[in-house]
């Protein structure tokens, strides 16, 4: 069987970079926007779009009832996501050993046993993070005050959180919810941090 890891991360903690660092050290393959990318190709979805769904929570008009999967209530276009990304993940988590980042894959591949990391740290930290790598998170040439950047991250984590939490019916970022807690406030070199963990597992 496979060695599979899965890293979920707060937006701004470096959580996308450790995995990669992690990957990179244990010699894994590492799959994130690759599983966007995938969909795309298989279906008639832009990746922006499939980003957009693939990572808020659906608005249901009525209430999940019940004995009732969320399946017969989505829209077709979430319908149509989610399985293909179950799918990929799936097939990809079978190819080889593998560091899958987000998309709730500690969930999807449950039966397998992945090792689980969270990665997080705290607002400052986030701010800090994010003020020195805003124009590759918003692809914009431009100063955002603090009070923005704060805004954004309480967004974008909020939605991870919401979806998270929708398709799994578990808390995102619960500790007891992983194998391995990461805080990456006190130290931004990643690839440290990643060389320590890959020791551990």
């Amino acid at each position: 069987m496979n060695r599979i890891i899965t890293v979920g991360r707060e937006f701004g903690s470096g959580g996308r970079e450790f995995a990669r660092c992690l990957a990179e050290t244990l010699g894994y393959a590492y799959y994130d926007r690759e599983i966007i990318s995938e969909i795309a190709k298989r279906t008639s979805l832009s990746e922006k779009y499939i980003q957009n769904v693939a990572e808020h929570k659906p608005v249901i008009p009525f209430p999940i009832h019940t004995g009732r999967t969320f399946w017969a209530v989505l829209p077709d276009y979430n319908q149509d996501v989610q399985r293909e990304q179950h799918g990929i993940i799936r097939e990809l988590a079978g190819k080889s050993d593998c560091v899958i980042v987000g998309r709730g894959a500690d969930y999807i591949l449950r039966d397998e046993k992945p090792y689980r990391i969270f990665v997080y740290s705290d607002a400052e930290s986030k701010l800090k993070r994010c003020r020195e790598n805003s124009s590759s998170y918003y692809g914009e040439e431009r100063e955002f005050t603090d009070r923005e950047l704060s805004a954004r991250i309480e967004q974008i984590n909020a939605s991870r959180s919401g979806y998270y939490e929708f398709y799994t019916g578990q808390k995102w970022g619960e500790k007891s919810n992983y194998d391995l807690c990461i805080n990456t406030s006190f130290c931004n070199d990643l690839r440290k941090i990643a060389k320590a963990a890959a020791i551990m597992l």
